[in-house]
């Protein structure tokens, strides 16, 4: 069994360098299939969620060739249509992103139902949706997902509600149909604007990626390209809470800072010093931290993928906070964990009311989902005393080398290796 062990109470100090965005990687490295050329792809995070996607398509007969840390190559010129093993799918959310890019190139596709964090009822309809309106035939069996189509037809496209998985696979499954798709109450979170600008550069003709409208026309071929993926909005922003809940002063490079915009501001309103550089952002904390209210919304709101993170910082501002989540249904099941070091969480369905506390302590706890993980990493941080964090499997699907870079700017993190019979320190 592997934890993290956390000896809090120290200010966050230094420079920390983000890594390629985990939501668009994890993506753009399905989107591959779609090339009838080798693609080269830059700033790939190594997180487990990348090593699980480059596993299923290894397994299919892509050939991947490690040019650097940060750099792939992919061939998927003689991939092969052979079932997806369900043991990989089911272990992170993304694995449905095949299903659009084999539709696309084969005209049809067989993939597990997916897996990922239990984060409440995730369906896939609307992606379904989208298939059907380009001609696709779908149907669930046996826990999996079959589509399949004679051809696809562009088509209008119009969501129920805004999901960035169904808009991602809506492309995928238009750039080869013929004609010119509309896809309406699109999702517009940067990592939408990255697959577009991608499949662009492999010479798709996509309008509109970033607004609630994208318009797709269909072309014959697709060609490799060179591409670097965007930084992660939501490491540098869990930095950044990081940062703040220590307060401590950190320097967050490689970002885009209009991505954290909705962050940034709900860090100054609470008593944090935000300074915005062309591409770096430096967090300097506070003594003190006033209440706010925080409200989740699809882009460019605050982003579900930061409430937990925040919500701990929260736990030592003065007076009462409000924190709604409106996107996901068990977003708050971490609060249990923060409530074993001391946090006043009170929790009503999507609503959490959180009192601050004077301070944390560090107890035994676990990561019940990657970014539940990273709030009580940011809880350990600050707490008195020492934090053991089980379950951090789900940390590392998303974030990378979280202890190297937590250390390099003075966290007191170790991850050890548990036994029955001894105590190993891994790192």
């Amino acid at each position: 069994m592997e934890k993290f062990v956390i000896k809090g109470g120290k200010p966050l100090l230094g420079e920390v360098t983000i890594s390629g965005a985990k939501n668009a990687a994890v993506a753009i490295l399905p989107a591959t299939i779609l090339a009838d050329g080798p693609c080269i792809l830059e700033n790939v995070p190594s997180i487990s969620d990348v090593s699980i996607t480059l596993q299923i398509m290894s397994d299919m007969g892509a050939k991947i060739r490690n040019i650097n840390k940060t750099t792939i190559e992919i061939d998927t010129t003689h991939l092969m249509q052979v079932p997806i093993a369900y043991d990989l799918a089911r272990k992170m959310r993304a694995s449905s992103y095949f299903l659009g890019t084999l539709l696309g190139r084969f005209k049809k596709a067989c993939v597990p139902m997916p897996g990922g964090c239990n984060l409440g009822d995730r369906p896939l309809d609307q992606h379904i949706k989208a298939f059907d309106a380009l001609g696709a035939d779908c149907k669930i069996e046996h826990g999996m997902i079959e589509v399949h189509a004679e051809k696809l037809t562009a088509s209008h496209i119009y969501f129920d509600k805004v999901t960035v998985g169904a808009t991602i696979n809506a492309m995928f499954a238009a750039v080869k149909a013929e004609g010119l798709t509309i896809i309406e109450n699109a999702a517009k979170e940067p990592h939408i604007v990255d697959v577009a600008n991608f499949l662009n550069s492999m010479g798709a003709d996509i309008m509109g990626a970033g607004t609630d409208v994208i318009k797709v026309r269909g072309v014959e071929k697709l060609y490799g390209a060179n591409y670097a993926i965007i930084p992660d909005q939501i490491e540098a922003g869990t930095f950044m809470v990081a940062a703040a809940a220590t307060r401590g002063n950190v320097l967050i490079k490689n970002v885009i800072p209009k991505h954290l915009d909705p962050i940034t501001l709900k860090l100054e309103k609470i008593g944090a010093k935000v300074v915005i550089n062309d591409d770096s952002i430096r967090v300097i904390g506070s003594d003190c931290y006033e209440k706010t209210s925080v409200k989740t919304m699809p882009h460019p709101g605050f982003p579900t993928d930061m409430q937990p993170q925040m919500t701990t910082l929260l736990t030592l501002a003065n007076g009462t906070s409000i924190v709604t989540e409106s996107i996901f249904d068990n977003r708050f099941r971490y609060v249990d964990e923060l409530r074993r070091m001391g946090a006043d969480i009170l929790v009503d369905g999507k609503v959490a009311v959180v009192q601050g506390v004077e301070y944390l302590t560090g107890a035994p706890v676990k990561a019940t989902d990657l970014r539940a993980g990273a709030a009580v990493m940011i809880a350990g941080l600050i707490a008195r005393g020492t934090t053991e964090i089980e379950d951090i499997y789900h940390i590392e699907r998303g974030y990378e080398n979280m202890v190297e870079k937590l250390r390099s700017i003075g966290a007191d993190i170790t991850k050890k290796i548990y036994s029955d019979v001894s105590v190993q320190e891994a790192l």
